[in-house]
């Protein structure tokens, strides 16, 4: 089998706003990133490189049928990657998508069905399970956090710590799964670090550049304590990230803040789970970002079983 073809240049990166509105579950899924085609060229290419030579085994005419299925329960994502795989191979695959992307999945069950040259089927399968798993398992971590957030108006984020070459893929599937994106990456937004803070000189003089640089995004800085987030509220930051804050602290900070002439909006991080997200959201903050959605995430189990038939 012929390899992909050297995938052409990426568009420019679009530089969406920090801290978009947060998609619900209950409305239409997010559209899929404008690189998804790049992705899955990379992805491809990586696995089949000169030539799949086990496939090429197969005759070329024979044909087959697969399904597609879950061993748990999950929240489907990943569709539109798995789709864009198969078709890159073969435009002339039948794919039908028995299940739609968002939608929470039952252990068992089978979501898709493809039927087609078998060449094709044999090539696509794993770098489309690749896919499905990964973003699935994202959608899934994501969903279950925002579920204990429910009611709260705390909303959750996802941050940079995401598998290399597949950032957007995955913020895409936080979307999916109900989260909501903070920045793509270091050009969308800016968040002021201890590091920027020492070499600025101070949380005010680094806010102070930030603005006179004229970027239209918002300005927020990492705080530690709650000397630093008074320091924040006086230089009129957008947004402050309480870093490993305590409980207790978490509701001097939101007390802090409500009262100030300039409020800002808080971001709780560092060390958040399952079982404290609630709590930390009852405290009033206004987002809690968690890295290990994207991070930490466990691939869902998903396997595709094939039948084949002779060519007719």
């Amino acid at each position: 089998m012929t390899a992909p073809s050297p995938p052409p240049p990426s568009p420019p990166s679009p530089s969406p706003p920090s801290l978009s509105p947060p998609h619900p579950l209950s409305s239409e899924v997010p559209p899929p990133p404008e690189d998804l085609p790049q992705t899955v060229e990379r992805a491809l290419e990586e696995d089949i490189g000169p030539g799949d030579l086990t496939a090429a085994l197969v005759p070329a005419d024979a044909l087959g049928r697969a399904t597609i299925l879950t061993r748990e329960p999950a929240l489907l994502c990943g569709i539109p990657y798995a789709q864009a795989t198969f078709a890159r191979l073969d435009a002339q695959l039948e794919i039908r998508w028995l299940r739609e992307e968002g939608t929470q999945l039952e252990a068992g069950a089978t979501f898709c069905t493809l039927s087609g040259r078998a060449r094709a089927l044999l090539t696509g399968e794993r770098t489309a399970l690749n896919f499905l798993q990964l973003l699935s398992g994202t959608a899934t971590a994501t969903h279950a956090y925002v579920a204990r957030l429910a009611g709260s108006g705390c909303r959750l984020l996802d941050t940079r710590k995401t598998v290399p070459g597949l950032r957007r893929a995955q913020k895409y599937a936080v979307r999916v799964g109900g989260g909501q994106n903070h920045r793509i990456g270091l050009f969308d937004g800016i968040l002021i670090k201890e590091n920027h803070i020492m070499a600025a000189g101070s949380i005010g003089a680094a806010v102070a550049r930030a603005r006179a640089a004229g970027t239209r995004v918002p300005v927020e800085v990492e705080v530690e304590t709650l000397e630093e987030l008074r320091e924040a509220l006086a230089a009129r930051a957008d947004i402050a990230l309480l870093d490993e804050f305590s409980l207790a602290a978490l509701g001097e900070a939101v007390a802090i803040t409500r009262a100030a002439a300039h409020p800002l909006k808080l971001e709780a991080s560092g060390g958040v789970t399952l079982e404290t997200v609630r709590a930390i959201a009852d405290t009033g903050v206004d987002f809690v970002s968690v890295g290990a959605i994207t991070k930490h995430v466990r691939a869902v189990d998903l396997s595709m079983r094939f039948e084949w038939r002779a060519a007719g």
